[in-house]
């Protein structure tokens, strides 16, 4: 046989081992699968292992749009057609419980078209269930995908509920998702108590390492709450995990929160809404771009690069945002560029950013006011009144680490006892 004509026929076989591998490795939408295509979470370990915790019982649901399960079937709808379920009522936090509501908007009592359902909005009159809302529940089911930072209000609506819970002798179940930048990151100052506030109501750091299951545990016994509380765990996350690496597609939790990128910079940009710098909402990159009428953009990245923050790039930026700050104003900075995920510290660089503008711009950057009690917005999402006072006067962000450092060290002690996976 001509040596043309072998060549030919062995690399038809190795196209045709190609195709194979990748036939393998579809799940039949063009997707190639995930190695953790394994993953169960909470809601799935329930329903097909778990089931007894809500059988023969009536159950009130609190979710939101991220209450699906791997097949992005909704909770809400699954539980309500389920002939083994009596779903009675649905409780929605901060933007509702199909998400149609923006940040910080008032959400009224509402029947769910879907279902028929009634929903309670623990975003409202009140964020905590009252005993009228949880007439006949004998169970209180939590099922909501947090985003691994402090100042997210859903593990706040969850810690309120288990207040209700216990004091209405109704079972607390939460169903555990995965924190999707990771369980292994540590980082930011630990909240002091006289800045609790629905941006942050515990002594956590700003980035807790911790699932929602994990939080529900500490949040039960390290401040005493004590509900009759169940955590259903997730099979096959494992803590190093990324969302992407979970094969799970990411349904935004928050109509600013659209994609894993936000959730990784979310830690530190969104310091900036304790500013007068717009944190890009109104955009369509919100938190990854940040700016104001007032900043030089070139200026700004350049002097920020300059620090060489370890797995980040910032792109000198222009936007106009449609809402919120600078609304309508044509207004410049950076956007954020994660190049690094193990090695990206977003508190850190938050807190290079929010220093830059202050330092740059004394001028035209303010904090937000404060109130009454001397408080201002930024020291609500830092968790002190320390670190504001330290970047006005001209402190490093080195020294200001080290200066929260062992109440850090302190939590990770802590931490390590209400760790499931």
């Amino acid at each position: 046989m001509k040596k043309w004509l072998i060549s030919l026929i062995a690399l038809a076989l190795v196209f045709t081992s190609i195709s194979v591998v990748m036939a393998d490795n579809s799940n039949g939408n063009g997707k190639a699968k995930g190695k953790h295509k394994s993953l169960e979470l909470g809601v799935e370990v329930l329903l097909n292992e778990q089931k007894e915790l809500i059988d023969g019982k009536n159950v009130g649901l609190i979710t939101n749009p991220t209450g699906v399960d791997k097949e992005l079937n909704s909770i809400v709808d699954t539980l309500h057609n389920d002939p083994d379920v009596n779903l009675t009522a649905l409780y929605g936090p901060e933007h509702g419980v199909r998400g149609d509501a923006q940040a910080g908007e008032y959400v009224e009592f509402y029947i769910d078209e879907i279902t028929g359902l009634p929903v309670y909005s623990l975003y409202g009159q009140t964020r905590k269930p009252t005993p009228e809302m949880l007439e006949d529940i004998d169970v209180l089911l939590f099922d909501i995908q947090d985003v691994g930072t402090r100042f997210y209000t859903y593990i706040y609506t969850m810690a309120y509920a288990m207040e209700a819970a216990e004091e209405n002798d109704i079972e607390f179940v939460v169903l555990d998702r995965p924190n999707p930048i990771s369980g292994t990151k540590v980082q930011g100052p630990v909240l002091e108590e006289e800045y609790k506030s629905f941006v942050g109501n515990y002594e956590i750091p700003l980035r807790h390492g911790m699932t929602v299951g994990e939080l529900a545990n500490l949040f039960n016994e390290e401040f005493e709450i004590g509900a009759d509380l169940t955590v259903v765990e997730m099979n096959g996350w494992k803590r190093n995990m990324y969302y992407e690496d979970t094969n799970l597609e990411f349904v935004l939790p928050s109509p600013n929160m659209p994609t894993l990128d936000t959730a990784l910079v979310y830690p530190g940009a969104a310091l900036i809404e304790g500013t007068n710098v717009s944190e890009g909402r109104g955009t369509t990159k919100p938190f990854e771009l940040i700016g104001a009428p007032f900043i030089n953009s070139a200026e700004l990245a350049t002097h920020l690069n300059n620090q060489n923050l370890p797995g980040v790039t910032f792109r000198a930026a222009s936007f106009t945002p449609t809402f919120s700050k600078h609304a309508g104003d044509l207004s410049h900075g950076i956007e954020i560029h994660v190049t690094h995920q193990q090695s990206y510290n977003p508190v850190t660089t938050g807190l290079h950013i929010v220093k830059a503008i202050h330092d740059l711009y004394p001028e035209d950057f303010e904090f937000r006011a404060e109130n009454s009690a001397g408080i201002s917005f930024f020291d609500n999402l830092i968790g002190n009144g320390w670190v504001r006072e330290a970047i006005e006067n001209g402190e490093s962000v080195g020294d200001i680490q080290d200066e929260w450092q062992d109440e850090l060290n302190e939590f990770k002690e802590i931490r390590e006892n209400y760790l499931l996976y």
